[in-house]
């Protein structure tokens, strides 16, 4: 009997704790160790910024659920991890000892990077949690009260640009709604090359329509954008030229800004020898296993993918929830033929991607396979059934992590008929 746990029960943990479980022997125990004991939809978080969602509708306790399906569950944050001893050591005082580790903690939300930004001790707002979400939202409502300039966008080093680009739209639509978007003056800031890169390149036609989405809205953008500084009330920016040298400095004042800050690897983990890259970052090969230690596994925001390309400024490349639900179906499978013969491990995820950006009253989507280039499939569209097919997704999932089934039949099946499948074939590695 092994002892499989799953460190992190975000989208990728709690999915991938299901499907470990479904395909391991029984004979095998999983569990899964989380710091809060509710799932929280993350891609709900533009919304909750806005009032357009309350906190019951995008978050459930995690107990009862995995429970269920014969899972484990530990509510307590890790400490530090043992990883020569395979040992887990938690905030409540207990040391987990484990056969397999998979770590699908998320990132550390790294605002430090850039003096005064972040929702906690900065002048800038967040979507990245819940928490800060509904802090945003306070703050959205003091915008309307008291309207002035709003900054959106992205701080040096960010690797997630699809939730800026999302709220962007929703709080013009917002404001709109409001009758107060006469007031409030827009600028888009962002350490992009160009508007619609996106950490990836860019995704079919995702500049030109884009930028036609901002300019449809009166939102004025810059790319190349450091921000060296913030203060209250006022963004300190710096616009780089194509080779890196300064071409313009800014002082942005605001009334209201939310920037999506850099990532890094989350404390416990960061501090593992050989486990991680200096950004604190789990190094994995292809398989999602680390190369020193063999019997941890990682997927998520917390792998080291390095960028797409060069950039004036540094990002990331982003992990989007398909392409992470694909490193956990390879993991599960790894896991199976390590533990129950079911042939060699040499499972490997396709990281397709597929995403849905809410407008308020539009969207856009694209699918990208895989995601990191180059592409066998790319394509990039808009219209009101993105907006429409968003709202439809984030129920459909929360159900989905509710019943215990990380990939429903008809899900798999209908995928597989666009030609959008977890895994690779074999023969096509």
């Amino acid at each position: 009997m092994a002892r499989v746990i799953v460190l992190g029960a975000g989208t990728g943990g709690m999915a991938g704790a299901y499907e470990i479980r479904e395909i391991l022997n029984k004979e095998h125990q999983v569990t899964v160790i989380n710091d809060r004991e509710d799932f929280q939809f993350v891609p709900s978080n533009p919304w909750i910024a806005v009032g357009w969602r309350d906190r019951p509708e995008v978050s459930f306790p995690i107990r009862p659920y995995l429970e269920k399906k014969g899972i484990e569950f530990i509510a307590s944050a890790a400490v530090s991890i043992d990883a020569k001893a395979n040992k887990i050591a938690l905030a409540n005082g207990d040391v987990e000892e484990y056969d397999y580790l998979v770590i699908c903690t998320g990132p550390k939300l790294n605002f430090a990077a850039v003096e005064g930004a972040g929702p906690h001790g900065g002048f800038t707002q967040s979507v990245c949690t819940l928490d800060h979400s509904e802090s945003c939202y306070d703050n959205v409502k003091a915008l309307i009260d008291d309207p002035g300039h709003a900054i959106v966008g992205a701080l040096p080093g960010a690797s997630c640009f699809g939730p800026a680009y999302e709220y962007a739209f929703i709080l013009d639509r917002e404001l709109c709604k409001k009758k107060v978007r006469d007031r409030v003056p827009m600028t888009y800031v962002t350490s992009e090359p160009y508007i619609g890169h996106l950490g990836l390149g860019g995704v079919g036609d995702s500049k030109s329509m884009m930028e036609s989405e901002l300019r449809n809205r009166h939102i004025k953008w810059i790319t190349n954008a450091k921000v060296t500084r913030i203060e209250d009330g006022m963004m300190y920016v710096d616009e780089v030229n194509d080779d890196g040298s300064l071409k313009k400095q800014h002082e942005l004042p605001f009334k209201h800004s939310m920037m999506l800050p850099p990532f890094a690897g989350v404390d416990p983990v960061a501090g593992v020898e050989d486990l991680v890259n200096p950004k604190g970052f789990v190094i994995i090969d292809e398989y999602q296993r680390n190369p020193t230690y063999k019997n941890i596994f990682s997927a998520g925001v917390c792998v080291a993918i390095p960028p797409i390309e060069e950039t004036p400024v540094p990002l990331g490349t982003p992990k989007t929830g398909y392409m992470i639900e694909s490193m956990m179906t390879a993991i599960a499978h790894n896991l199976a033929s390590d533990l129950d013969g079911k042939g060699e491990a040499n499972h490997r995820g396709t990281w397709s991607a597929i995403c849905l950006a809410d407008m308020g009253n539009t969207g856009a989507a694209f699918v990208a396979i895989p995601q990191i280039p180059p592409r066998n499939v790319t394509w990039f569209k808009k219209g009101k059934w993105v907006h429409l097919a968003k709202i439809a997704f984030e129920k459909y999932f929360m159900r989905k992590m509710k019943t215990g089934s990380s990939e429903p039949i008809y899900e798999k099946y209908t995928l597989k008929a666009l030609g959008i499948n977890r895994l690779k074939n074999h023969e096509n590695q």
